[in-house]
């Protein structure tokens, strides 16, 4: 296996989560963490990337990009600390996973919003950051799956990484992997300010625009009721 692979989470994971959980709720009782406790990347790259991601998200994506950057850090170090990648790549994926829904851009293509935002990413990554093309196109596929929720075949470690945080913020899901104590640090340190209801309507506005969305593969009203009602981000929002 070459190191690029290691390196940038290509390894392949089960798509499912109940494997990779073995049946269980979780793979150990998670323990509270900070944001202090969770080294943010200082790299030149992860620096651009953030200020990117400052000027073109707004708050409230930013806030919600910045928290499952660190639920993922949480659940990574405590339930599956084999899994291999640098945090630099990892906080890519989470600064760029939502570049698509912005105002400019839902509204820019008819493409699917994970699929646009994966092709800006690594436009911004391997053309004007001059990223590794491993790690830009690692990035690139996680955007690209990271709603791609199922049961059958794989998908890369950073892919299943973000899928897993993701679906924590924004409907609650397998809240087992993070400590209630992590979920106070993190809202603390990056508000949801009424998240639940602002990417609801998102989803809402996508399915509207592009009834041929990937997000109606989720359930067209599934999807953003089950956002809209997340009983674990309640007491957040």
């Amino acid at each position: 296996m070459s190191d690029a692979v290691k390196t940038y989470g290509w390894e392949a994971q089960p798509r499912d989560p109940s494997v990779i959980l073995r049946g269980k709720k979780n793979v150990k009782d998670p323990k509270p963490q900070t944001v202090a406790s969770i080294k943010l990347p200082d790299s030149t790259l992860a620096a651009s990337v953030l200020k990117y991601a400052e000027r073109e998200l707004s708050t409230p994506i930013f806030n919600h990009s910045m928290r499952v950057f660190y639920y993922g850090q949480a659940i990574h170090t405590q339930q599956f600390p084999e899994w291999n990648f640098t945090d630099e790549t990892y906080l890519l994926a989470c600064l760029l996973h939502d570049i698509g829904t912005t105002d400019k851009n839902i509204s820019a293509t008819r493409m699917s919003f994970e699929y646009y935002g994966g092709i800006l990413a690594l436009d911004l990554l391997s053309k004007e950051l001059h990223t590794p093309i491993e790690q830009a196109e690692s990035v690139a596929e996680a955007i690209f799956r990271h709603q791609d929720i199922g049961e059958t075949g794989k998908i890369t470690t950073i892919g299943q990484l973000l899928q897993l945080a993701t679906i924590f913020d924004n409907m609650g899901g397998h809240e087992d992997l993070v400590h209630q104590d992590t979920i106070k640090d993190v809202t603390a340190q990056y508000p949801r300010s009424t998240w639940s209801s602002c990417f609801a309507a998102t989803i809402r506005k996508e399915n509207g625009l592009k009834p041929w969305a990937h997000t109606t593969a989720l359930g067209e009203d599934d999807f953003p009721n089950g956002v809209q009602n997340n009983r674990l981000m309640q007491p957040y929002d």
